[in-house]
């Protein structure tokens, strides 16, 4: 049985975009680049066919992941988002108490999950912390780099 994959709306036409695009756009580039590998010849020394084929299959691997992850989804409805505590899908500002900064993170699923974007994973240390958690509370992070203290700020949609 299958995990279920919780997404955003935004979460799923990212996936559904990349799935349309490496099934009609990458896999035709590496077509070629397979065609023009094998116009030089020797299959046994010939680098750029090795390169194509490894990418052939790297492209193949993750349209099946996501084909096998788009069976699974259920779409976040926003209506079930609450700000009372921090849940799936909220975007909540935090006080890094050691670097004296705001932050604002939107708690998601690991299959959306994009630290440059603030989109952390409900699985991960801080999301994990940070849930069930209401405003006021000040929450530690085992991190790598040692116990990280965040006070939640604001809990929204």
């Amino acid at each position: 049985m299958n995990k279920q994959i919780i997404l955003t709306d935004e979460g799923l036409k990212k996936l559904e975009n990349e799935l349309h695009d490496l099934k009609t756009i990458r896999r035709k580039e590496i077509a070629d680049k397979i065609k023009v590998a094998l116009s030089f010849g020797d299959l046994s020394e010939n680098s750029e066919y090795d390169e194509a084929k490894n990418e052939q299959a790297f492209v193949e691997a993750r349209i099946l992941q996501i084909e096998n992850m788009l069976k699974n989804v259920k779409i976040l409805d926003e209506s079930d988002v609450s700000t009372e505590k921090v849940s799936m899908g909220c975007k909540v500002k935090v006080f890094d108490i050691e670097f004296d900064e705001e932050i604002c993170y939107q708690i998601v699923s690991s299959a959306e999950s994009n630290p440059d974007e603030f989109k952390i994973s409900d699985d991960s240390p801080v999301g994990k912390a940070l849930l069930s958690q209401p405003v006021g509370v000040t929450v530690e992070v085992e991190a790598p780099v040692g116990v990280i203290k965040l006070k939640i700020l604001e809990i929204t949609k």
